[in-house]
Protein backbone atom coordinates (compact mmCIF):
# COMPACT_ATOMS: atom_id res chain seq x y z
CA UNK A 1 0.00 0.00 0.00
CA UNK A 2 1.17 3.59 -0.74
CA UNK A 3 1.52 6.02 1.80
CA UNK A 4 -0.68 8.61 1.94
CA UNK A 5 2.67 10.97 2.25
CA UNK A 6 4.23 9.66 -0.76
CA UNK A 7 3.22 10.10 -4.19
CA UNK A 8 3.30 7.60 -6.95
CA UNK A 9 6.71 8.30 -9.76
CA UNK A 10 4.40 9.19 -13.18
CA UNK A 11 7.84 9.70 -14.97
CA UNK A 12 8.24 5.80 -15.60
CA UNK A 13 12.08 5.65 -14.21
CA UNK A 14 12.90 3.17 -11.81
CA UNK A 15 11.92 4.92 -8.48
CA UNK A 16 15.03 4.41 -5.42
CA UNK A 17 14.68 5.20 -1.88
CA UNK A 18 16.67 5.30 1.32
CA UNK A 19 15.64 6.04 4.69
CA UNK A 20 16.90 8.62 6.97
CA UNK A 21 17.35 8.98 10.67
CA UNK A 22 17.34 12.63 11.88
CA UNK A 23 16.19 14.90 15.03
CA UNK A 24 12.79 15.02 12.85
CA UNK A 25 12.42 11.41 12.56
CA UNK A 26 12.66 8.88 9.79
CA UNK A 27 12.83 10.94 6.09
CA UNK A 28 12.24 8.97 3.37
CA UNK A 29 14.09 10.02 0.13
CA UNK A 30 12.51 8.71 -3.15
CA UNK A 31 13.01 9.54 -7.07
CA UNK A 32 15.00 8.18 -10.54
CA UNK A 33 17.78 9.24 -12.59
CA UNK A 34 16.41 12.10 -13.50
CA UNK A 35 16.79 13.44 -9.39
CA UNK A 36 14.92 13.38 -6.36
CA UNK A 37 11.09 13.57 -6.37
CA UNK A 38 10.13 13.04 -2.51
CA UNK A 39 11.35 13.62 0.63
CA UNK A 40 8.66 12.62 3.21
CA UNK A 41 8.14 12.87 7.08
CA UNK A 42 7.38 9.88 9.19
CA UNK A 43 4.33 11.04 10.89
CA UNK A 44 3.50 9.72 14.24
CA UNK A 45 4.02 6.14 14.62
CA UNK A 46 2.89 4.85 10.90
CA UNK A 47 5.95 3.84 9.15
CA UNK A 48 6.54 5.41 5.75
CA UNK A 49 5.90 2.59 3.78
CA UNK A 50 7.16 2.95 -0.40
CA UNK A 51 5.84 1.34 -2.99
CA UNK A 52 6.52 -2.29 -3.68
CA UNK A 53 8.78 -1.64 -6.96
CA UNK A 54 10.82 0.46 -5.77
CA UNK A 55 14.51 -0.35 -5.17
CA UNK A 56 16.17 0.71 -1.85
CA UNK A 57 19.73 2.57 -2.78
CA UNK A 58 20.79 3.85 0.24
CA UNK A 59 24.24 4.56 -1.71
CA UNK A 60 22.49 6.33 -4.51
CA UNK A 61 21.05 9.04 -2.43
CA UNK A 62 24.30 9.31 -0.18
CA UNK A 63 24.76 12.74 -1.20
CA UNK A 64 21.27 13.84 -0.50
CA UNK A 65 21.20 12.16 3.22
CA UNK A 66 24.43 14.11 3.84
CA UNK A 67 23.29 17.32 2.78
CA UNK A 68 20.01 16.78 4.75
CA UNK A 69 22.29 16.23 7.78
CA UNK A 70 24.54 19.23 7.52
CA UNK A 71 21.53 21.25 6.80
CA UNK A 72 19.75 19.52 10.47
CA UNK A 73 23.29 20.08 11.78
CA UNK A 74 23.14 24.05 11.07
CA UNK A 75 26.19 23.89 8.66
CA UNK A 76 24.75 23.92 5.60
CA UNK A 77 22.08 26.70 4.08
CA UNK A 78 21.86 25.86 -0.15
CA UNK A 79 21.02 22.24 -1.24
CA UNK A 80 22.81 21.12 -4.48
CA UNK A 81 20.65 18.41 -5.99
CA UNK A 82 19.09 17.03 -8.56
CA UNK A 83 15.66 18.02 -8.24
CA UNK A 84 12.29 16.51 -10.45
CA UNK A 85 9.35 17.41 -8.73
CA UNK A 86 6.18 16.17 -10.70
CA UNK A 87 3.22 18.39 -10.64
CA UNK A 88 0.99 20.65 -12.94
CA UNK A 89 2.60 24.15 -14.10
CA UNK A 90 1.74 26.10 -11.90
CA UNK A 91 2.88 24.33 -9.05
CA UNK A 92 5.91 23.65 -10.58
CA UNK A 93 6.05 27.76 -10.85
CA UNK A 94 5.42 27.73 -7.06
CA UNK A 95 7.89 25.15 -5.98
CA UNK A 96 10.79 27.00 -8.33
CA UNK A 97 9.48 30.25 -7.10
CA UNK A 98 9.76 28.48 -3.28
CA UNK A 99 13.69 28.18 -3.80
CA UNK A 100 14.22 31.43 -3.96
CA UNK A 101 13.24 32.27 -0.47
CA UNK A 102 16.44 33.01 0.98
CA UNK A 103 17.52 30.35 4.60
CA UNK A 104 16.04 32.21 7.73
CA UNK A 105 13.60 34.28 6.07
CA UNK A 106 9.93 33.82 5.34
CA UNK A 107 7.10 35.08 2.91
CA UNK A 108 3.68 34.82 2.39
CA UNK A 109 1.04 33.08 0.40
CA UNK A 110 -0.13 36.11 -0.75
CA UNK A 111 3.55 37.57 -1.60
CA UNK A 112 4.34 34.53 -3.93
CA UNK A 113 1.01 34.98 -5.48
CA UNK A 114 1.56 38.71 -6.57
CA UNK A 115 5.44 37.58 -7.25
CA UNK A 116 4.18 34.93 -9.69
CA UNK A 117 1.73 37.97 -11.66
CA UNK A 118 -1.97 37.22 -9.81
CA UNK A 119 -2.27 38.69 -6.66
CA UNK A 120 -5.75 36.84 -6.15
CA UNK A 121 -4.26 33.15 -6.25
CA UNK A 122 -2.65 32.95 -2.18
CA UNK A 123 -5.32 30.15 -1.94
CA UNK A 124 -3.76 28.37 -5.05
CA UNK A 125 -0.01 29.29 -3.86
CA UNK A 126 -1.32 27.93 -0.26
CA UNK A 127 -2.55 24.57 -2.02
CA UNK A 128 0.73 24.11 -4.18
CA UNK A 129 2.85 24.64 -1.64
CA UNK A 130 1.16 21.85 0.14
CA UNK A 131 1.20 19.70 -2.57
CA UNK A 132 5.11 20.37 -2.25
CA UNK A 133 7.15 16.49 -2.67
CA UNK A 134 10.40 17.40 -1.17
CA UNK A 135 10.05 18.96 1.76
CA UNK A 136 13.23 20.86 3.43
CA UNK A 137 14.97 21.03 0.01
CA UNK A 138 12.18 22.62 -1.56
CA UNK A 139 11.69 25.36 1.65
CA UNK A 140 7.87 25.17 1.58
CA UNK A 141 8.35 25.67 5.69
CA UNK A 142 9.69 29.31 4.62
CA UNK A 143 5.70 30.54 4.19
CA UNK A 144 3.92 31.83 6.54
CA UNK A 145 0.19 33.08 6.66
CA UNK A 146 -0.61 37.07 5.83
CA UNK A 147 -0.22 37.78 9.77
CA UNK A 148 3.40 36.15 10.06
CA UNK A 149 1.89 33.35 11.93
CA UNK A 150 2.61 29.68 11.27
CA UNK A 151 0.31 28.03 8.70
CA UNK A 152 -0.23 24.00 7.62
CA UNK A 153 3.02 21.87 6.91
CA UNK A 154 2.38 18.36 5.96
CA UNK A 155 5.30 17.39 8.55
CA UNK A 156 3.44 18.85 11.41
CA UNK A 157 3.65 22.55 12.53
CA UNK A 158 6.44 21.15 15.45
CA UNK A 159 8.07 20.45 12.99
CA UNK A 160 7.73 23.43 10.89
CA UNK A 161 8.79 25.90 13.71
CA UNK A 162 11.96 23.61 14.46
CA UNK A 163 13.11 24.23 10.88
CA UNK A 164 12.64 27.51 11.40
CA UNK A 165 14.34 27.84 14.59
CA UNK A 166 17.16 26.43 13.37
CA UNK A 167 16.91 28.55 10.50
CA UNK A 168 16.79 31.92 12.68
CA UNK A 169 19.11 30.49 15.28
CA UNK A 170 21.23 28.32 14.18
CA UNK A 171 19.85 25.47 16.18
CA UNK A 172 16.90 23.63 16.98
CA UNK A 173 14.09 25.43 18.92
CA UNK A 174 11.16 28.27 18.51
CA UNK A 175 10.35 31.03 16.81
CA UNK A 176 9.87 34.04 18.16
CA UNK A 177 9.13 36.13 15.74
CA UNK A 178 9.35 36.01 11.89
CA UNK A 179 10.26 38.63 10.09
CA UNK A 180 9.02 38.72 6.10
CA UNK A 181 11.06 38.68 3.50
Amino acid sequence: MLDDRISEDKSGGKTVFSLMDSWLGKILLAGNDQGLTQVAFQAGKSPLTPKADWRRDDAFWATAVSQLTAYFAGELKQFNLPLAPQGTPFQQQVWAYLQTIPYGRTTTYGTIAAELGNPNASRAVGAANGRNPISVIIPCHRVVGSDGKLTGYAGGLPIKEALLGLERNGRFGTTEQLSLF
